[in-house]
């Protein structure tokens, strides 16, 4: 990011100078759109068919991205569905690719002799509905007039994400996953699964997320949520004709500047940043910036140029109502439903969603006559440490998917 010398009197010249000098060049949205190149994606059509929603709402037309990697064997026994988290899509693994904006997220998991080893494994991974990398979300076309679906796009689920996986498993020749994996958001779908679908999952890995969406983590995302709907090039939702630096994209950047905090730990973001500044603290003014505001700043620009705002009002707004006891007479009942055993990993130093969830997940199925046990990840890095500790949650991993297949055989 370019910085500007600070002036001692901290005006208003300064501020807009030091705020983004790059703004303008930031999209509207980072949206996948139609005529995009489609990368390693495969997109299945609903067709005409109206998908009927959870909250009430439908969503016509559905088309869900999703990729893959090895091969399903003839008993189709060997399939293994890896489900993302907020910002993520369905390009888990791979490099940097002609539309993919960003390399595979959990590439050191998934490949040959890794610990999702796809010389073994077919692993699939589907990007949500209501996301922005080539499923049917906000950006996309609505067919009554072809412009997007903006500010009328219906509030969606993470019952609902499961149900258009399903249709993905049926479409590939699944019958059912030896396993369900996924961290935080990915979680809550491999925890859904579960209860949605017994006889068609053979194991679940929800990693670092819970049971149902706590207070805390209600406010962190709602916050979020607010700073984006305050901006008046939002516009409620139908930005989309806008130009590069007229779109949502700061209060985009602001809401991951927010959630990135939540994403680390104290002891990480002292360590790398301290109290480094970027322009010298020779002459105060309001907006000198220290080096882990900077960051924090290169987070959000980052996301602005591969994600959606409406996207991430919607997902986050599922994540927010995630509870796997909603309407099943409670998380006990709920949990009764499971018939998988289940491996709960944590994250030690994790703020989002504690370790002690899952143990409460591990817990919870214990009591219902289910198998399951904890891990921890001994980890500096927080709640992105699933995304990061390559070897700690591959090694659990790739022995509980062994021990799965020793119970199933």
């Amino acid at each position: 990011m370019a910085t500007v010398p600070v002036g001692k009197g901290g005006g208003a010249d300064d501020a807009l100078r030091l705020h983004r000098a790059h703004g303008a060049r930031l999209p509207a949205t980072g949206a996948w759109r139609e005529g995009d190149l489609l990368g390693e994606r495969r997109q299945l059509s609903f067709g005409d068919r109206p998908f009927a929603l959870e909250g009430g709402g439908v969503v016509l037309d559905v088309t869900i991205a999703y990729e893959t990697w090895g091969t399903l064997n003839e008993s189709a026994s060997n399939a293994v569905l890896v489900c993302h988290a907020l910002t993520g899509d369905s390009h888990a693994s791979g490099p940097l690719l002609p539309g993919h904006p960003q390399a595979g997220w959990w590439d050191g998991i998934i490949g040959p002799g890794k610990a999702l080893d796809t010389d073994r494994w077919l692993v699939v991974c589907v990007n949500v509905l209501g996301g922005c990398q080539g499923t049917t979300g906000p950006a996309s076309a609505h067919p009554d007039d072809g412009k997007p679906w903006g500010s009328r796009f219906p509030v969606v689920s993470v019952r609902d994400w499961v149900r258009t996986q399903a249709a993905v498993a049926d479409h590939l020749g699944v019958r059912r996953w030896h396993s369900v994996i996924g961290g935080s958001m990915g979680g809550m779908q491999a925890l859904e699964w579960g209860v949605m679908y017994p006889e068609r999952v053979g194991s679940i890995v929800p990693i670092a997320t819970a049971l149902a969406a706590s207070a805390q983590q209600i406010a962190w995302w709602s916050t979020g949520r607010r700073v984006i709907r305050l901006d008046p090039r939002w516009r409620q939702g139908d930005y989309y004709d806008a130009a590069p630096g007229d779109g949502p994209h700061e209060s985009l950047s602001v809401a991951r500047m927010v959630s990135q905090i939540t994403f680390r730990s104290d002891d990480v973001f002292t360590r790398r940043f301290g109290r480094e500044v970027v322009e010298p603290l020779d002459g105060f003014s309001l907006w000198q910036r220290f080096e882990v505001e900077r960051y924090l700043e290169y987070q959000g620009d980052k996301l602005v140029r591969r994600f959606d705002a409406n996207s991430y009002l919607l997902l986050t707004k599922a994540m927010d109502l995630h509870d796997l006891g909603r309407g099943r007479g409670g998380v006990e009942a709920a949990v009764k439903r499971l018939r998988a055993p289940v491996l709960a990993i944590g994250v030690v130093s994790d703020i989002l969603y504690p370790l002690y969830q899952s143990h409460e997940i591990a817990a919870a199925v214990r009591a219902a006559g289910g198998a399951a046990r904890a891990v921890e990840l001994d980890s500096p890095h927080g709640h992105d440490a699933f995304l990061i500790e390559i070897d700690q949650v591959g090694l659990p991993l790739a022995a509980f998917l062994d021990d799965v297949e020793c119970t199933d055989a």
